[in-house]
């Protein structure tokens, strides 16, 4: 045992007041008038060893009551086996937990308001000498502080569930931070949560001697949750009046089967009804979405599933857009190849354009989304290096080379690119056996892949070296292995190279509609960078747009119907960078414009998924894993939390008993003199 205020015990010298009282009161002579003296020897012989018994237990009732007194104002208490810290003033950390896994049900209340109400508890154990930091997930800059006991209570009432996700260390850090801060010298600190085990690592909080830290378990009443997972298009661009298909992923996080859930889609505010799922427990289904689009511009989807109780993950958002036209462009020299017209004069969605090479506008190339350089036999400098450019920023370029090819430029050129080199012309008959079905551009084209299918034949070709640096995927394949056609990532775009000349008498590729119809089609579909449909809070902080400004030093903006801002933006070719600098924190629809009244681009956000998993750390492994690190204090205990808090803490406080006794002992005293009364003996008169 030890006390608190040891300078109080001084006052057990007051002990000697009531044995002062005991000798000078008890034994002060009572004067007895007698009316007869007959009766005086009846009472000397009165025996006086009762009336010695009654003061010797009134004195030793008042002694204790008095010591009792004194122990009480010295405050004694149990120190706890392991205590960092002793009763007092202290600086004191609470972190509350206010992520959407906190949405869960808990008996009769949410996580969240059991959250509050233990923080709460937590605070009013506690004086008012106190200094309390109050944090949560959003580790905001004005909650790096030290606040009284009135601010810390306002504190905690004002949070609300948060998006924002972060790991325990982190959380820890920032409390320890606030504690060196506090001019206390007790530091406690407390962490409220349900322990989630993708963002509680907890064997990476290290001990600390100058500080002592809880943890305050809570468990949900029921773990189930179904969510919306992620959603994707197949294709990279979405084109108009064709069936794109979108996969939605959907994950049953409980421990129990969920079935007939529905899932609609609202597309730019019509609402579609999907129909219903069945989700097993543990586990992800898929789903596919055919959509078939009949207008241009800009499309704000919503996914949405019916859920209950966690329901931030019951809605997915994502925006796409569909070009009016897409827009393709064929070079020549002396005369376009009339099959690459062809195939596109039937359709009003893509737009076609055959030019003189040597009529380029270099300016314009960006503008295109599909270049075919169609038998050039040779390539200058300066258009190499626009071609180049343009296909790392995202274009995409098709190769069919010229029989005069003048093979140093496309070699230079084919080198920059990182592909496989041209060597010289080879005229001998050579067929193509093979198609890669897996590729986009080959990929859902045939209803039945045959091998009866006619492929392309060549009567020359330009073999192509093999380079260790140049990854190389083949579309259509030789009987040897080596490739007709190929294709190659460079950077955000895609280079296709075929070995054959175009011309009738080389190949016969651009009169086999089977194949350089379609081949052509996904080219021109296919995105190098694919367009990225959905974004997440908080987490995504870099945004990229081909929004342009006419003069230089014009600021764009972000905005929904609740904000506004001004993002960090910065050129980078043709592209806008735009950083978020955790300005966006809701999730929903963003627009970029320059005036309200012209949108240039759509962004949808999403809120992180991770606290979608149901997988919390139990009391019984946060126990086994302290190792003298931190105390548990289980969060689901009943009345009385705050001062469970304190002996877990720190130690029994013990004023409170000897306060009682002191109580007991006076009453004690109470009864002696009251009801201990001495008996006169009985005399006969006669």
């Amino acid at each position: 045992m030890s006390f608190l205020y040891p300078s109080f015990l001084w006052a057990l010298f007051a002990l000697i007041i009531p044995v002062i009282i005991h000798l000078f009161y008890f034994r002060r002579y009572k004067t007895i008038y007698f009316t007869n003296l007959r009766f005086l020897k009846e009472v000397k012989e009165q025996t006086n060893s009762w009336q010695r018994l009654r003061n010797l237990l009134v004195l030793a009732a008042r002694m204790l009551a008095l010591a009792a007194l004194v122990f009480a104002f010295a405050q004694p208490y149990w120190q706890k086996a392991g205590s960092k810290t002793e009763l007092g003033n202290h600086d004191v950390s609470i972190f509350f937990d206010n992520s959407y896994s906190m949405s869960a049900e808990a008996e009769d209340l949410r996580l969240l308001e059991k959250a509050r109400l233990r923080a709460e508890e937590i605070v009013a154990a506690y004086g008012p000498n106190d200094r309390i930091q109050i944090l949560s997930m959003d580790l905001e800059g004005r909650d790096q502080r030290l606040l009284s006991k009135e601010d810390a209570l306002q504190r905690i009432r004002e949070i609300q569930l948060s998006y924002q996700v972060q790991d325990m260390e982190r959380v820890f850090n920032r409390q320890k931070q606030a504690l060196e801060k506090g001019e206390n010298k007790k530091k406690q600190a407390f962490i409220i949560s349900d322990f989630q085990k993708n963002s509680s690592d907890l064997a990476k909080i290290e001990a600390d001697t100058q500080l002592q830290l809880s943890l305050v378990p809570l468990q949900a009443a029921a773990l189930k949750n179904v969510a919306i997972d992620s959603a994707w298009f197949e294709a990279p661009v979405q084109g108009l009046n064709q069936n794109n298909r979108l996969f939605v992923k959907i994950r049953n996080y409980g421990q129990t089967d969920q079935n007939k859930l529905r899932l609609s889609l609202q597309l730019n505010g019509e609402n579609r009804p999907i129909g219903s799922l069945d989700v097993p427990a543990n586990s992800a289904i898929y789903d596919t979405i055919s959509l078939n689009l009949n207008k241009t511009g800009w499309y704000l989807a919503e996914l949405q599933l019916t859920d209950f109780p966690i329901e931030f993950d019951n809605s997915y958002r994502f925006s796409f857009y569909v070009k009016e036209k897409l827009q393709l462009l064929e070079l020549y020299e002396g005369q376009a190849l009339g099959a690459i017209s062809a195939a596109f004069s039937d359709d009003n969605y893509f737009e076609m354009r055959s030019q003189s090479v040597s009529q380029l506008d270099y300016s314009k190339l960006p503008q295109n989304d599909l270049i075919i350089l169609s038998q050039l036999s040779k390539l200058s400098s300066g258009l190499q290096a626009e071609l180049k450019t343009y296909v790392e920023e995202g274009g995409k370029l098709l190769i069919l080379p010229s029989r005069s090819a003048k093979l140093e430029d496309y070699n230079n050129f084919l080198q920059q690119l990182g592909a496989n080199r041209l060597q010289p012309l080879e005229q001998k008959e050579r067929k193509v056996v093979s198609i890669n079905y897996q590729d986009f551009i080959f990929s859902d084209v045939y209803e039945n892949e045959s091998d009866r299918m006619k492929l392309p034949i060549s009567q020359a070709n330009f073999p192509l070296s093999k380079s260790a640096r140049a990854a190389e995927q083949q579309l259509l394949r030789y009987r040897d292995g080596s490739s007709f056609l190929g294709k190659y990532k460079v950077k955000n775009g895609f280079l296709y190279l075929c070995s054959a000349p175009a011309d009738s008498e080389s190949s016969d590729l651009s009169k086999n509609g089977e194949v350089f119809v379609p081949m052509l089609y996904r080219m021109a579909l296919e995105s190098g960078k694919r367009q990225q449909i959905a974004y997440i809070v908080g987490q995504d902080q870099n945004l990229e747009s081909e929004a342009q400004a006419q003069q230089q030093e014009t600021a764009f903006k972000l905005g929904s119907r609740q904000l506004e801002f001004i993002p960090e933006q910065r050129r980078l070719g043709n592209r806008l960078l735009l950083g978020l600098n955790n300005q966006l924190q809701e999730a929903g629809f963003y627009q970029l414009y320059l005036n309200k009244e012209e949108v240039l681009d759509q962004f949808a956000f999403n809120y992180n998924r991770r606290e979608s998993a149901l997988e919390f750390y139990s009391l019984e492994e946060l126990e086994s894993s302290a190792d003298g690190r931190y105390n548990i204090i289980d969060g689901n205990y009943g009345q009385d939390f705050g001062s469970l808090v304190l002996e877990e803490t720190e130690g029994a406080s013990l004023w409170k008993y000897f306060l009682i006794l002191a109580l007991l002992f006076l009453l004690l005293e109470t009864l002696l003199l009251r009801l201990w009364q001495p008996q006169t003996p009985k005399t006969n008169v006669s």
